[in-house]
C-alpha cells in the first residue's frame, strides 16, 4: 500500500499533521508493506524575499492584535510539542521553498527522504536559524546523508528536479487539492489537514481492507491545514483541536 502526502516546509499544520501520521503507521499491523512518498505544495510559489512571521507579522496578516496572534502561536507550539515536537513562538522566517523539494527529490534518489523532511521541518520550526539560508540547506541535507558537492550542484541549478516538482504540484491540482497536509492513502482515501492519529489509523485500516477505486475524502469540511494562498488555520486560544475529527 502507497501513502502520497503533500506537504511544505512552510506550514506548521504538515509538520503536526506528519507527527500525528507517523504514530498512527507504527502502530498500523501491516506497516512493513505501506510505502510513503513524500510530494511537493508550494503554499506561496511566487514569494521572491523571505519575511518574518513573528507575532506582528502574524496579526497583520490575519486581522489579529498582536496579543491575539502570540497567543495563536503559543497554542500551535503547544500542539506541536503535545506530538513530541520542537517548535519556537518567537522566530520564524516564510519564504519561497522551491529549492527545499528539489532537494528532497534528490534525498528521494537517495533514499533519504524521509531524514530530510524531518530534518527540514526542524530546521524551520525548531531552529533559531533560517531554513531559507542556503548553507543551512546544504548542513541539513549533508546531515541527512547528502554528498555536500552534488547538494550544491542542485541548488546552483534551478532545473535540476524542477520538472518532479511541478509534476508533484500538478497532480495535487488534478486531484482538487488546495491545501495540506494532503495524504492520499493507496489512490483511495484522501485526508486532508492535521487529523488526529486515530482518524489516520482508520484511513489506512479502511484502504487496506476496501478494494474500492473511488476517492473518499476525510476531513475535507473540518481539517487544520495551510491553502494554497499561503494561509495557515490559526487555532484559538486555549480550545480543542482542529482536525481531529474521526474519519466518516
Amino acid at each position: 500500500m502507497r501513502v502520497d502526502i503533500w506537504s511544505d516546509i512552510s506550514c506548521p499544520w504538515c509538520f503536526i499533521g506528519k507527527a500525528r501520521f507517523k504514530k498512527a503507521l507504527a502502530a498500523f499491523p501491516h506497516r512493513e508493506h505501506v510505502e510513503v512518498v513524500h510530494r511537493s505544495f508550494e503554499l506561496d510559489p511566487h514569494l521572491t524575499e523571505t519575511r518574518s512571521t513573528t507575532a506582528p507579522a502574524h496579526a497583520k496578516k490575519y486581522g489579529l492584535t498582536p496579543a491575539q496572534a502570540r497567543a495563536a502561536e503559543e497554542n500551535l507550539g503547544r500542539l506541536a510539542r503535545r506530538e513530541g515536537l520542537g517548535y519556537l513562538v518567537d522566530f520564524r522566517d516564510h519564504g519561497n521553498t522551491f529549492d527545499l523539494h528539489r532537494l528532497l527529490h534528490l534525498a528521494a534518489t537517495r533514499g533519504l527522504e524521509e531524514k530530510l523532511l524531518a530534518l527540514f521541518y526542524e530546521g524551520n520550526f525548531a531552529s533559531e536559524r533560517s531554513i531559507y539560508d542556503p548553507e543551512h540547506q546544504v548542513e541539513l541535507a549533508v546531515r541527512a546523508g547528502l554528498d555536500e558537492v552534488e547538494v550544491r550542484a542542485v541548488l546552483a541549478d534551478k532545473l535540476a528536479y524542477a520538472k518532479k516538482v511541478r509534476r508533484d504540484e500538478a497532480e495535487a491540482a488534478q486531484l482538487g487539492v488546495t491545501g495540506v497536509p494532503f495524504f492520499l492513502v493507496d489512490g483511495e482515501y484522501g485526508v486532508a489537514g492535521a487529523q488526529s492519529a486515530e482518524a489516520f489509523a482508520e484511513a489506512l485500516n479502511r484502504a487496506w481492507a476496501d478494494g474500492r477505486r473511488d476517492l473518499v475524502i476525510v476531513g475535507a469540511d473540518d481539517q487544520a491545514g495551510c491553502d494554497a494562498d499561503g494561509a495557515c488555520d490559526v487555532p484559538p486560544p486555549r480550545t480543542a483541536e482542529r482536525g481531529t475529527a474521526p474519519a466518516a
